[in-house]
């Protein structure tokens, strides 16, 4: 049976702007259960011929028929099935993988079939039995004999009974000894009825062969028959070939194990790319940490500053040294003289000890007088009790509102209700009739440390002056706030009788404008965080793209061995995948606990906020965008086509870096680490994102 069928094959490269003729119209037939010796010089094409006998390139012109199959027309995963169920290969340099040890090296072809591992297992021990190595299973091939390496690869290619082995001078870096016991192995293989295909230079080593093929300048200028050979092997079934489909879980499963042996393999790199990462996102949780603790200090800061619609009134210093000392008159003369305001509520405050007059008790804490209105115009609410009214302040009521820090400070205990009961202020009784709602504390101030009276209670009966510190006054909200401001600064100097070159002497201080600008701050803070923290996380992507596109660079003959033994492209963009995923979870993992505990390290020193929110969710969309609509364009532009990978396979087997025994890295294969790369980079960011929902 014809195993082998070629007509008028044909193969040119293009080498930028020329076409480089290989192979010039060849034909060749081998029969099943033949020993084919290929010889010729170096640049004959022999080496061309044999990648397209191993469905490792493909014909310009001409028909290849294996086993009555035409593969000219086959995709690249069909090849690559037909490869893996029915074509070994063994090669010049072994090409072990040197991370693996001697029996998984034999196994290796198996990942990408779907034989079950225990048969797997029991075909690698008996395979490597028969060819001398039961003892060598579990060492690596740098500790065994190159004639060692090459008994185990030949062991390899027969993991899954093939039909045809391609020998590609399967003796060439062999001493005489070593080569001697390799060509019985192959001529013992020829007798059990698989076919041989042998690429050499050395006429010593075809005394073995049935059929010897001569090539000379990419033609057959002898094919000659020796022998007649019969086979033993079982007639081949022709059948539909496809690349084998399998249990997602078991692929995943032994790429990971394969992705494990890479990265334990260059422990150092794998490290510093898991640092990469973890960094990456520890500074992103961190950043976001800060941005959010910011964001919710100022606000409290915007809360407290009350309504919108008050201005603040304090005595200032003019360049006179002159500065108007508000009083309690002023406060009646500007509701009746300026228009478009609402209210006006006067304050005063100092820092006093109270005396609970039960066990004398004290503390020290602000005491602050002021009007009736000033809870509502301040956003102060109740938790317990009352706030004063405007005829206990207008009767000189003694009673106060503490917070919460006060009632803790005297009580030792801040939900204690202290409502009835009496405090002593500068040896005064006074009766608590409320208690504020907690508003926190700020750095140096809390907001909770104060107790609040009667305005005129404080002026009069306490501390015995009629000056105020401050007024607050709202503002119609029909009124404009910067005429009724600039009236208030008018009408004052007119009650003190200052000149209006005295302007200076009182501020009038727009609260709307302060909550702008320190809104403005956290919006300027917001995008400084976080174009740091997406430049972080950028760099840690960059960074795992950077690693997987040196990694292909340097693995290209562990590529060119995986496609040889049957791995497609989505095999190898898979395990790549699996690798840089791996990296992603440890340094994703180990990012987010990081920057967790440094957030809340953080914010126990600096009262920063809640560490999630809806900002890590924009970060991590706009760089999965960025994947999306830039890197994907960048790599169909750098490809040239619709299929990256198709360009470039071209040039590196012109190359000779995907085939047999000049598998080398010389050239890396840019656009498949590209895309690999990408995809990377891609699940870097999808991975965070949902470490993030998951937390």
């Amino acid at each position: 049976m014809k195993v082998i069928e070629i007509k008028n094959l044909k193969k040119t490269y293009r080498l930028e702007k020329l076409d480089v003729p290989v192979l010039h119209g060849v034909n060749l037939e081998i029969t099943q259960g033949e020993f084919v010796a290929i010889m010729g010089q170096s640049g004959s094409g022999k080496s061309t011929l044999l990648n397209i006998l191993g469905l490792l390139d493909k014909p310009s012109e001409g028909s290849y028929k294996l086993a009555g199959i035409e593969t000219s027309n086959y995709s690249n995963n069909e090849l690559a099935a037909l490869r893996n169920c029915y074509l070994g290969f063994i090669f010049q340099q072994f090409n072990l993988l040197p991370k693996l040890t001697i029996l998984e090296n034999v196994s290796l072809p198996a990942i990408y079939t779907d034989s079950k591992d225990k048969e797997t297992f029991r075909d690698s021990l008996k395979l490597l039995d028969m060819v001398g190595l039961s003892e060598r299973i579990k060492h690596r091939p740098s500790e065994v004999s190159g004639g060692q390496q090459q008994r185990a690869a030949i062991a390899r290619s027969l993991i899954n009974k093939p039909l045809i082995i391609f020998a590609d001078e399967p003796t060439g870096n062999l001493d005489t000894k070593s080569s001697k016991e390799i060509i019985k192995i192959l001529e013992d293989l020829n007798n059990t009825g698989i076919t041989i295909i042998m690429v050499t230079h050395e006429a010593e080593l075809t005394a073995c062969a049935t059929k010897i093929v001569k090539i000379q300048d990419g033609l057959i200028i002898s094919d000659k028959k020796i022998a007649e050979k019969s086979s033993s092997n079982p007639v081949f079934q022709k059948k539909t070939f496809k690349h084998k489909t399998f249990s997602l879980v078991r692929k995943f499963r032994d790429y990971f194990k394969e992705a494990s042996r890479s990265l334990l393999g260059n422990k150092m790199r794998s490290i510093l790319s898991v640092l990469g990462i973890m960094m990456g996102v520890a500074s992103l949780i961190a950043m976001s940490a800060i941005v959010n603790g910011a964001k919710r200090d100022i606000a409290k800061d915007i809360a407290n500053l009350g309504r919108p619609d008050i201005l603040l009134v304090v005595p200032s210093c003019s360049q006179n040294n002159i500065y108007i000392k508000l009083n309690i008159d002023d406060i009646d003369d500007l509701k009746k003289n300026v228009s478009g305001i609402r209210t006006v509520s006067g304050g005063c405050y100092q820092r006093e000890q109270l005396n609970i007059a039960t066990n004398s008790k004290n503390c020290n804490t602000m005491l602050i007088g002021v009007s009736a209105v000033y809870a509502d115009l301040k956003n102060y609410y109740i938790s317990d009790g009352r706030f004063f009214t405007e005829t206990e302040n207008r009767e000189k009521k003694k009673v106060a509102v503490l917070g919460k820090t006060v009632i803790k400070k005297l009580y030792g205990d801040e939900n204690f209700n202290p409502t009835g009961k009496y405090i002593k202020i500068n040896r005064t009784d006074f009766q608590v009739i409320g208690v504020l709602q907690a508003k926190g504390s700020r750095e140096w101030r809390d907001e909770d440390n104060k107790v609040i009276i009667p305005l005129n209670t404080a002026l009069y009966r306490t501390f015995g002056t009629k000056e105020l510190e401050f007024m607050d006054v709202q503002v119609n909200e029909d009124a404009d706030i910067t005429k009724v401001s600039e009236s208030i600064i008018k009408r004052l100097l007119f009650m003190h009788r200052l000149p209006a070159t005295e302007k200076n002497a009182v501020r009038v201080i727009n609260m709307n404008e302060i909550k702008k600008t320190l809104s403005s701050v956290t919006r300027t803070f917001t995008y400084l965080f976080g174009s740091i923290a997406f430049i972080s996380l950028l760099i840690g992507g960059i960074g795992i793209m950077n690693i997987m596109f040196v990694s292909v660079s340097e693995r290209t003959k562990e590529i060119g061995l995986r496609k040889a033994i049957g791995a497609n492209n989505a095999d190898i963009l898979f395990q790549f995948i699996i690798e840089s995923v791996f990296v992603c979870c440890i340094g994703g993992i180990i990012g987010i606990l990081f920057g967790s505990g440094l957030s809340v390290i953080t914010g126990k020193f600096a009262g920063l906020g809640n560490l999630y929110n809806a900002f890590l969710h924009r970060i991590c969309f706009l760089l999965l965008r960025t994947y999306r609509f830039n890197f994907r364009r960048l790599a169909s532009k750098k490809s040239g086509a619709s299929k990256p990978y198709r360009r470039f396979k071209t040039r590196l087997i012109l190359r000779r870096h995907f085939i047999c025994r000049n598998i080398s890295a010389k050239a890396p294969p840019k656009y498949l680490s590209l895309r690999i790369a990408l995809k990377s980079y891609y699940f870097y960011c999808f991975f965070f994102y949902l470490f993030y929902i998951f937390l």
